[in-house]
């Protein structure tokens, strides 16, 4: 960590990272839910996963284990709108919508998060910003109107359970923003939110009648322990790429996330997309672009 030039400390080399490994989790969770898994069980599983394998780590290390009660109000809040609801929303819409295209409504998170953090904050974006979220804003309608998969076409309602996911997370890139604990190292609140994710994931499957735990895991156990894989190294990742790059530069894993959901799922689920979804993720960046140098010029 001391290196300047350590990958670690690199926060494009940490961009690119967590943004692929977060676009092989959409593939990853097709797969499950096709072998059965429900979206609950599949989101309990990537953040027991990550959190018991990065405990794990910090034990061996010998590094002090930092999570502590003072943070669980934190832990539990970020967690409900960063990890429990974009989760279980996420692998609900993948069957309806394709890996490829949920992937392109996470490009949404950094102009949502422009738009919610200009309104908490009271502070409107320049003119620039505000061309940005607009066109952001065009793309996601084009996106949403050419409704998914060619041959597959989704219902206006999974269209907009999709449109919440990426609602979701710019309201947790917020909030953690706004309430990051003093003090805190990222790993700590990296495993503190993924045990309040996965104790709140466990609990709604328990109570839900279809989300019985070991339904279609044991089908799968390459997948399963390549998931978990997945999603430690992604959880480790995001926290110190928030630490280095901040809640702005975060927010821009979509852009790698989408990328890589569209290029496995074309390439090994065989999905197809129409010219205009194509056209609209274009309008998306575009727009991203502008509201990420306006947030530049405006600091």
């Amino acid at each position: 960590m001391g290196n300047s030039a350590s990958p670690m400390n690199s926060a494009a080399f940490l961009l690119i990272a967590v943004g692929s490994l977060l676009g092989l989790t959409f593939p990853l969770g097709k797969l499950g839910s096709t072998a059965g898994a429900s979206p609950v069980v599949w989101a309990f599983l990537m953040s027991a996963g990550a959190s018991v394998s990065l405990l794990l780590y910090r034990v061996v290390r010998r590094r002090p284990l930092l999570i502590n009660s003072r943070n669980t109000k934190f832990y539990f809040v970020a967690a409900s709108v960063s990890l429990v609801i974009p989760n279980i929303l996420t692998f609900s819409v993948i069957p309806k919508l394709g890996s490829g295209f949920t992937g392109l409504l996470f490009t949404l998170s950094p102009l949502i998060t422009l738009a919610i953090s200009s309104i908490w904050q009271v502070r409107l974006p320049n003119r620039l910003g505000l061309i940005g979220i607009s066109l952001g804003f065009v793309g996601a309608v084009i996106i949403a109107i050419t409704r998914g998969e060619i041959g597959n076409p989704a219902s206006l309602g999974w269209i907009l359970a999709g449109l919440s996911i990426p609602t979701s997370l710019a309201i947790g890139n917020v909030y953690r923003t706004m309430a990051w604990p003093g003090k805190a190292e990222p790993m700590e609140l990296a495993i503190g939110l993924n045990l309040a994710a996965a104790s709140m994931l466990l609990l709604l499957a328990i109570a839900l009648p279809g989300a019985k735990l070991l339904v279609g895991l044991p089908s799968i156990p390459i997948v399963v322990i390549v998931t978990v894989a997945v999603a430690s190294v992604m959880v480790a990742l995001h926290a110190r790429l928030q630490f280095v790059g901040g809640p702005t530069y975060l927010s821009q894993i979509g852009y790698f996330a989408a990328a890589v959901a569209l290029l496995v799922g074309t390439l090994f689920f065989n999905e197809a997309y129409a010219a205009l979804t194509w056209f609209g993720a274009v309008i998306v960046l575009i727009g991203a672009a502008l509201s990420i140098i306006a947030q530049k010029k405006a600091s």
